[in-house]
């Protein structure tokens, strides 16, 4: 039985699923709750939903779109993008949402994190840590809504989120996100080593060797977008997901 858990990435740009490339350039991909329902045949482990609109514009949460991806999902779904309190939290549960992904808001308001893994569950709240390398400074978190690098380290970073309550970690490289060229290795060890919750590996994931090797860094899940919606030499637009023999070869 495999146990490391492989999720396709869909970033929601002006409604519809877009790719980036370092965070930067998103192209069409086309509408969610159709790439949804082709990742339900494909059956993957879970799904992760991520508005990257909502902080930067300071909207409010359409939870009548949000439902209407959740009720297509037939996996585990998480949703992240314009969370700022538990109310919105609790809202998002209420829709069917298995675990609330929480990115810019901690960087203001790390409170946000133990209030909602006290009324909900550690289970249910999940920090999405974005990062870049810098030269002299290591790996730091980024701010994707102000578009720059912050001073905190990102195994720092990663401690307070578990001290707070959350449940898991996706460690995000910006550096690599979009280039499917191989996995930041030596950033997922390092966090693996100092906390005791799970992590999420995210970017960089072209082929199923990557993943093998995030997991053997630590990792206990690996999840990605590139590699789940092009294919071929010209990164032609096809949604896709490894059977799960092939799965099952590389990872534990």
């Amino acid at each position: 039985m495999r146990y490391t858990r492989v999720i396709p990435v869909l970033l929601i740009h002006n409604g519809g699923v877009y790719k980036t490339n370092k965070f930067k350039s998103p192209v069409y991909i086309g509408d969610p709750i159709n790439a949804i329902r082709l990742f339900n045949d494909l059956e993957v482990d879970e799904i992760c939903v991520l508005n990257i609109d909502a902080s930067k514009l300071n909207t409010t949460l359409n939870y009548d779109f949000i439902e209407d991806m959740a009720n297509e999902a037939f996996m585990p779904f998480s949703y992240g993008g314009g969370v700022k309190t538990v109310d919105q939290a609790n809202q998002l549960l209420k829709l069917g949402i298995e675990k609330i992904v929480i990115n810019h808001a901690v960087q203001n308001n790390n409170k946000l994190i133990s209030e909602c893994a006290e009324k909900f569950g550690s289970q249910s709240i999940v920090v999405s840590i974005d990062y870049r390398k810098k030269l002299f400074n290591g790996n730091v978190l980024y701010d994707h809504v102000r578009k720059k690098t912050l001073q905190t380290n990102v195994v720092d970073a990663a401690l307070m989120a578990e001290k707070s309550g959350a449940g898991e970690i996706i460690v995000n490289s910006v550096d690599r996100d979009g280039l499917m060229s191989g996995m930041d290795v030596d950033l997922i060890k390092s966090v693996a080593d100092v906390v005791d919750i799970p992590i999420v590996a995210c970017g960089g994931a072209g082929n199923i060797e990557h993943m093998q090797k995030a997991e053997e860094a630590g990792a206990s899940a690996i999840a990605a977008g590139s590699m789940f919606i092009f294919h071929g030499r010209q990164n032609g637009v096809l949604i896709n997901y490894p059977k799960e023999e092939q799965l099952s070869t590389y990872l534990k």
